[in-house]
């Protein structure tokens, strides 16, 4: 049988969009994280992001937990900003049960939940592609120091499981509050040449690519330095103050840019890790002004918060988080739904790599700033 001819319309294929997978990549890797690329050429025609695969089931658990042990899984989606986690569910417990921590308890959150910021930003700042291994390697010798005061306080390095219902686990160690302000201040001394490098980066796209436009901020529920790169003058510390916020004045600065690309997002967390050590700095200085008393609160052996639903928001290293608990009034919670930043930060990845060149994606992706345990929970 003779052989039949096969003509290939080269024009067609010319003309054909590229399927691209783009992970999923190991947990080792900062996370694991699907992205379906549609490509033309070397432009992005559109990209979803495939999620799910750390899917831990933490809200369910939640269930099966009582009010003290559920401050052990709330601590763990954001493994960058686990204070934070974790201090905000204490907080939506105690508002359920009508309990006020001490204000010494108070003030050490503040300090700990910023410093816990600083770690996060750190991360972000000094493992953006492309930062020269010098400021790379001071990045992260900063985050060290922060890290050893942290550690020194709630014997943890990564998930601190400091924060109690109705207060903190311990007290602050004998001098802490000196080694804390040495800390701030050699990190602070190196902030400028750290953001310099980032910014110097070869892999930072170029002015106005990857831009998140105001009106898609809003429509995809994005928060946190993402949001207010892009002209959103909203903070929680400020506008609906919680821990002892309402109180620090001229040193809680919201940082805002109006351009909301690349460069625009890592301007506002660099400026904004400067601000978080200003209320280190602010804190502190209140902390020794108060002196001595109780940083927790005599509780009964089992929590049982009356019957009801609360509803508290705090604002995260990547923005905002909402807890929602309902209560039936027993041990256990009947549900506690968590509100994440990254969830909503990385569901506007489509809006902002349509149409940007496929060198670019590295850069722009990691300007986004999440984290994948904080997106699957």
């Amino acid at each position: 049988m003779a052989g039949r001819e096969v003509v290939v319309a080269t024009s067609d294929l010319a003309h054909a969009d590229l399927v691209l997978t783009l992970g999923p990549h190991h947990p080792s890797s900062h996370g694991v994280l699907r992205l379906a690329l549609v490509v033309d050429g070397d432009r992005i025609v559109s990209a979803e992001p495939r999620i799910g695969h750390l899917h831990r089931g933490a809200e369910k658990l939640f269930e099966v937990r009582d009010y003290r042990q559920i401050l052990m899984l709330a601590n763990r989606h954001d493994w960058l900003g686990a204070f934070g986690n974790e201090v905000g569910a204490a907080l939506v417990i105690e508002r359920m049960l009508g309990l006020e921590p001490p204000p010494r308890a108070t003030w050490l959150r503040t300090v700990l939940a910023e410093l816990n910021r600083a770690l996060s930003h750190l991360v972000f700042l000094g493992a953006y592609p492309g930062v020269a291994s010098d400021a790379q390697a001071s990045a992260f010798a900063d985050r060290e120091r922060l890290l050893a005061v942290m550690e020194e306080m709630t014997g943890g390095r990564v998930h601190f499981m400091a924060a109690r219902v109705g207060g903190l686990a311990a007290d602050l160690p004998e001098g802490w509050l000196g080694r804390v302000a040495e800390a701030v201040a050699l990190v602070r001394g190196g902030l400028p040449d750290l953001a310099a490098a980032v910014l110097a980066s070869p892999d930072l796209p170029g002015p106005g690519v990857g831009a998140l436009p105001l009106d898609a901020v809003l429509a995809y529920g994005v928060s946190g330095p993402i949001a207010r790169a892009s002209g959103l003058d909203r903070d929680l510390r400020r506008d609906e103050p919680y821990l002892a916020y309402g109180e620090l004045g001229d040193a809680l600065r919201v940082v805002t840019r109006v351009d909301g690309d690349c460069r625009a997002r890592l301007e506002c967390l660099a400026e904004q890790l400067a601000v978080s050590l200003d209320l280190v700095e602010s804190c502190a200085a209140r902390l020794d002004a108060l002196g001595p008393g109780p940083v927790d609160t005599r509780l009964p052996k089992v929590l049982r918060p009356p019957e009801g639903q609360c509803y508290l928001a705090t604002e995260n290293p990547l923005g905002l988080n909402g807890y929602y608990l309902v209560s039936r009034g027993d041990k256990t919670p009947w549900r506690l739904k968590l509100r994440t930043a990254s969830f909503n930060n990385l569901q506007a990845l489509p809006a902002v790599l349509a149409g940007q060149r496929l060198a670019d994606l590295t850069g722009i992706i990691a300007s986004m700033f999440f984290v994948l345990g904080d997106v699957d929970k």
